[in-house]
């Protein structure tokens, strides 16, 4: 994956059935949603609205968001201009302080100045700021150092410390299984009548074939993989299979997926991984970096959904829609967790696939 360094919304199966992480308040047209007002699933028409809008506009707008009390989709924008185009194209609006050249420049500074171990970044275009995590792995020496970065980026960027420590979530022992380890498949997919599935990249990365079954017969190979930078991968299923194109939801029933898009921040999403099963959040963050302690990913997007080792690799997913391939987390406290996913749409381009 190249890092995508616009600050814009970026917007799994198990492999075999049973077998297989404001600066100023919304104007009264976005909306006052209420404290207990539950993240909504976005329709269909709501995924293409937040992509034509991102492709007319540009640097116009910083970011989209689903309003948690309506469900709208609104678009944050720096111009008269893009606030015209933007409700002709049938969105919610926004006037917002931070463009999204700014919020790309602070992201620009934290990676040249911040690269710490333990730490995240990533557009929340709610509050119109970049939103800085460190986990408890980063010391009092490089917190002071990242807290004098951010000061110096005033209020474009906010710190936040989480409980836990940001890691890639494959476990040694026991869904998928490949090099003594195991992880989670994220979603099948299809080209020219082959079948694949991809998962995270720093699963695919550890071995060339995989089985459904600890010590079990191999059921695909590896057909590529990248990490860092980014977090996914591709494996061929080479034992004549054709499995459905669904996600298992751990309970003798699954979800068909019928479509791939990017998620959209304030969106209830769900994740599937084979340790935690499946468990249920709201994305929080996207164009989210990760600086995990064996490379950074860029791109990714964040949610409080809850993980754990082994759901590397599993699905992220809205109803039918395909969202992202979960990469780690740095925990989970209660119901509330961290997860991250890598946009599974990029995943799709890069390999020429698509869900079924």
């Amino acid at each position: 994956m190249r890092r995508n360094s616009r600050a814009r919304l970026s917007v799994s199966l198990l492999l075999v059935a049973g077998a297989l992480g404001l600066d100023a308040a919304p104007s009264a047209a976005a909306g006052a949603p209420s404290a207990d007002a539950a993240p909504a699933i976005p329709a269909p028409s709501a995924y293409a609205l937040d992509a034509a809008v991102e492709r007319d506009l540009g640097a116009e707008t910083a970011g989209s968001y689903l309003d948690r009390g309506t469900g709208d989709l609104v678009v944050t924008v720096t111009t008269d201009r893009a606030e015209e185009r933007a409700r002709a194209a049938g969105a919610t609006v926004r006037r917002v302080e931070r463009s999204a050249a700014q919020l790309r420049s602070a992201m620009d500074t934290l990676e040249a100045e911040a690269k710490i171990a333990g730490t995240s970044w990533g557009v929340d275009p709610r509050a119109n700021r970049v939103t800085v995590e460190a986990d408890s792995s980063v010391s009092t020496q490089d917190m002071a150092r990242l807290e004098a970065v951010a000061e110096r980026l005033g209020p474009a960027v906010s710190i936040s410390r989480v409980p836990g420590v940001f890691h890639r979530e494959v476990l040694g022992g026991g869904a998928i299984y490949g090099g003594g380890s195991r992880c989670s498949a994220a979603f099948n997919v299809t080209k020219g009548g082959a079948r694949y599935f991809v998962t995270a990249g720093h699963c695919t990365d550890i071995s060339a074939n995989w089985a459904a079954t600890s010590g079990g017969p191999v059921i695909g190979a590896r057909e590529d993989s990248s990490f860092p930078t980014n977090d996914y991968g591709i494996v061929r299923y080479t034992d004549g299979s054709s499995p459905a194109g669904a996600v298992d939801l751990h309970n003798g029933s699954s979800q068909d997926i019928a479509s791939a898009a990017n998620a959209v921040v304030g969106q209830a999403i769900s994740k599937s991984g084979s340790t935690t099963k499946v468990t249920r959040g709201t994305v929080t963050a996207v164009n989210v970096t990760v600086n995990y302690s064996d490379g950074p990913v860029y791109g990714m997007v964040r949610t409080t959904a809850c993980s754990a080792g082994g759901d590397s690799g599993g699905a992220h997913f809205a109803g039918s829609v395909a969202l992202g391939i979960h990469s780690g987390s740095s925990g989970c406290s209660g119901a509330s967790g961290s997860a991250i996913h890598q946009p599974v749409r990029e995943a799709l381009a890069a390999y020429g696939v698509s869900v079924y």
